[in-house]
């Protein structure tokens, strides 16, 4: 099978088209054949760990370290990136259930990876499910890491209709996702991005949008029950002032200082910060497949890539060009 390896850190050069053996499904598994898969951030992330330092790793400092440890001090461990895909099932082991070959499905690898590939296999057990009947297997494939995310992260803080929440971040993967489900859940909803990405979020459903490169949203006077901040660019001592008196600051990413935040406004009545770390788990995975087949949930695609143009797409993904979702569409 064809597939993007990596087996050193670096620039997009280092994404290499190459030849490998086609994987065979355990009895517990189901071969994929895999359709489309995206460039997130997770995959730059990942491919330039290397070079990363404490400062741009969205993670308190100390769990570098491990992280490093886990995906390759000097080289990578892990050969190919991807770690969101949909596809059709190929083959099953013999005690999956769930599954038949034929059957058009999506699905999220996390810190596995792998998706930058012809063929990979999951689990029956993972977080694989059926492909949303009303979508392209290219749309399905921009949906689990972000929706999964956002989700897990309103459960935590229980939003609730009427409130005024605000996602700070709002044209990536989890901001967009948040944006709508925060929708979905009866919120008024305010987007916060960057100019070649308004109109995105506009049709996203986010009743207003905000340019940071033209308005600081901590300074027009609005009061927000939740500010829901994606990769940790706002401060709470700076957003105080644009929270309800029991409002929330929730970080998708944090650092040391947001846990001792967290843990002094914990203590106290009145606004406080909420550091979370994603749980992924295929009821969530299911829940958003119904929001889909619903009219509740949509994806949209800003430019399309094969797979051997996988390193021009993560050229255009990081040239900040992108007004939305960078697609790789396989085979």
């Amino acid at each position: 099978m064809k597939a993007i390896t990596y087996t050193e850190y670096g620039l997009p050069e280092v994404l290499q088209l190459r030849e490998l053996e086609k994987p065979e499904p355990k009895e517990n598994e189901v071969l994929i054949r895999i359709r489309a898969t995206r460039v997130n951030y997770g995959d730059i992330l990942a491919r330039r760990f290397g070079s990363v330092t404490a400062k741009e790793f969205n993670m308190p400092g100390i769990l570098l370290l491990p992280a490093r440890l886990e995906f390759g001090i000097r080289k990578p461990k892990k050969h190919i990136l991807g770690n969101e895909f949909s596809g059709v099932v190929e083959a099953v082991g013999k005690e999956v259930k769930r599954f038949k070959a034929g059957d058009a499905v999506f699905g999220y690898r996390g810190q596995s990876f792998g998706a930058y590939a012809e063929y990979l296999c999951m689990p029956e057990s993972g977080l694989v499910t059926h492909k949303p009947s009303n979508m392209s297997f290219e749309e399905a494939t921009l949906i689990p890491y972000g929706a999964l995310t956002a989700l897990s992260h309103f459960k935590k803080v229980g939003i609730q209709p009427g409130q005024k929440v605000l996602v700070n971040g709002a044209s990536g993967g989890i901001g967009s996702a948040g944006i709508q489900l925060a929708k979905y859940f009866g919120a008024e909803v305010t987007g916060v991005c960057g100019t070649p990405k308004l109109a995105f979020v506009q049709a996203l459903g986010a009743d207003k949008v905000i340019d940071y490169t033209k308005e600081d949203f901590t300074q027009n006077g609005e009061k927000y029950n939740l500010i829901y901040d994606i990769l940790g660019s706002s401060s709470f001592d700076k957003c105080q002032a644009s929270l309800t008196p029991d409002g929330i600051h929730l970080f998708a990413s944090f650092k040391v200082k947001q846990l001792f935040q967290m843990i002094r406004t914990s203590k106290s009545g009145g606004r406080k910060v909420i550091c979370v770390l994603s749980s992924e788990n295929l009821e969530g995975l299911n829940f958003i497949k119904e929001l889909v087949e619903a009219g509740k949930f949509k994806t949209m695609i800003a430019k399309r890539f094969s797979l051997e143009e996988t390193a021009e797409a993560h050229r255009y993904y990081e040239s900040g060009k992108s007004t939305g979702n960078v697609v790789i569409s396989v085979g």
